[in-house]
């Protein structure tokens, strides 16, 4: 199988509309203006060289490359050109694709040259789109995925289990796909620091530290392993969210009310469009400077009422108990499950 990713893909978006500024340091992010709060979506491979990471707020950016292009974030157009890429892979003969974002995909398709196949969905997606990608090739979804950061950008590489240990084992745990930092700090404290120690890890360590679910899963995350099928199942959302950063913190209460209202009225508005009522109101709030929590409440009965959603997330922001200025808010609606589940 395959997993295809978009390289720099907001960046390569912004620079097919924007040519002339090829060959420099740009930055998506925000409002594209590094005074402002916003975080920084993509950075271009020239900004990368100065330490711009995803992720980073735009002022840190812009103190690392002071010479950048600061570019806002246009999910419109985003968007139109990741519908472009999706159908390109799905018009490959016998491609399964399983869409992961807006700028990467698992492809399954029957081959005897794996690789090949790459080299032909690079081509096959840089012709239609005139944007790059990058391309690993494993025998599971995970191998594939790690694969891809090791062909970057514009290549293909392959993992799968007779090159496992020695493209992976000498690396740190957060060399693989779904250990961050905090796990990497747990699997260190029972004495695993590396993939190779985490694949042999004894499974009664591993279910000590993690439990009888997880344990095991990074077991096999260790050695590579996992599903080895691409489901190309549509994905079908579980909640809708809005969150937003202010300029300017919040200290009055009348403001912090309205904001949430704002945010409880957008959230139920993408509830009625997907035709399926709020269980679940998850907040999240960020104090200044940089103190993030979140809370979650389940309704006693599914609504559509934004009102209920505000009164919800508002009695979850006193339960906090904290009157510090607020940076950021956030309302997520949960909704109730499909007919016959997820």
């Amino acid at each position: 199988m395959l997993h295809v990713d978009m390289d720099q893909f907001l960046a390569a978006v912004e620079l097919l509309r924007r040519p002339e500024l090829r060959g420099m340091p740009v930055v998506v992010g925000g409002r594209g203006d590094p005074t402002e709060r916003g975080v920084v979506s993509t950075a271009s491979y020239e900004a990368r060289e100065f330490g711009v990471r995803s992720g980073m707020p735009l002022r840190t950016a812009l103190k690392r490359c002071p010479d950048a292009v600061f570019l806002p974030v246009d999910f419109p157009v985003y968007e139109a050109a990741s519908e472009r890429v999706m159908a390109t892979l799905r018009a490959h003969p016998g491609a399964v694709v399983e869409v992961l974002g807006w700028d990467e995909a698992f492809v399954g398709v029957e081959t005897d040259d794996p690789v090949a196949t790459a080299h032909a969905l690079r081509a096959e997606v840089l012709a239609a789109t005139d944007l790059h990608c990058s391309v690993g090739v494993g025998d599971t979804l995970v191998r594939a995925k790690i694969a891809t950061d090791f062909g970057k950008p514009q290549g293909t590489f392959m993992l799968t289990r007779d090159n496992w240990l020695e493209v992976m084992g000498d690396r740190p745990t957060t060399a693989l796909w779904g250990v961050g930092k905090r796990i990497a700090a747990r699997l260190s404290a029972v004495g695993i620091e590396t993939v190779a120690q985490l694949a042999s890890a004894p499974e009664d360590v591993l279910v000590g530290g993690f439990g009888p679910s997880m344990g095991p899963h990074y077991g096999r995350l260790g050695r590579g392993g996992g599903r080895s099928t691409v489901d190309d199942t549509p994905w079908v959302a579980r909640a809708h969210g809005h969150e937003r950063t202010f300029q300017t913190d919040l200290v009055d209460v009348a403001e912090v009310e309205a904001a949430v209202h704002d945010l409880a009225a957008a959230v139920v508005a993408d509830l009625r469009r997907e035709g399926r009522a709020c269980q679940r109101v998850h907040l999240k709030v960020r104090f200044a400077p940089f103190f993030t929590f979140t809370r979650i409440r389940k309704l006693t009965e599914p609504t559509y009422d934004a009102s209920v959603v505000a009164a919800t997330a508002l009695d979850l922001l006193r339960g906090l108990d904290d009157d510090r200025p607020i940076r950021l808010l956030g309302v997520r609606g949960e909704m109730v499950p499909p007919e016959g589940g997820y």
